[in-house]
């Protein structure tokens, strides 16, 4: 259960002049993926912003583009928690169309407090990812 997947129709307004998406919606879909790969283990973005004041910020993203995507194609895209750390969490991601693989891509996050300051993992974070594979790390 370490991964979760999402199904999003390529929008006119994600391509460009080629008629191919614009190489950073591809960041914005894995936001969209990882948020719902959250959610899915019932822990929201919003109430850890809002009642606990913790965030959860992207400090390295990359991605490899492997095919284009056009106005609406139909893609799945797959997160998968891959690596965590006491202040730090990694998510990998696959874009694919028709089951072929056309983007993959990965983002680091840390933890910290509204100043900043990297913090330990959430127990409430901990607590639901503990089913994922990487449960040892938590």
């Amino acid at each position: 259960m370490n991964k979760h997947s999402v199904e999003l129709r390529v929008r006119y307004q994600e391509t460009d002049q080629m008629g191919v998406v614009y190489y950073a919606n591809y960041l914005v879909w894995f936001e969209i993926a990882r948020t719902e790969f959250f959610r899915a283990r019932g822990v929201e973005y919003r109430k850890i912003e809002e009642q606990d004041k913790i965030y959860i910020p992207v400090v390295e993203a990359q991605c490899r583009y492997r095919s284009p995507l056009r106005y609406d194609d139909l893609v799945t895209i797959t997160t998968e928690l891959t690596n965590v750390t006491a202040t730090r969490i990694t998510f990998g991601y696959e874009v694919k169309k028709n089951g072929k693989i056309t983007a993959t891509g990965s983002t680091r996050h840390a933890f910290v407090d509204k100043k900043g300051t990297p913090i330990p993992i959430p127990a409430k974070v901990k607590k639901a990812f503990r089913t994922d594979a990487l449960h040892k790390y938590l």
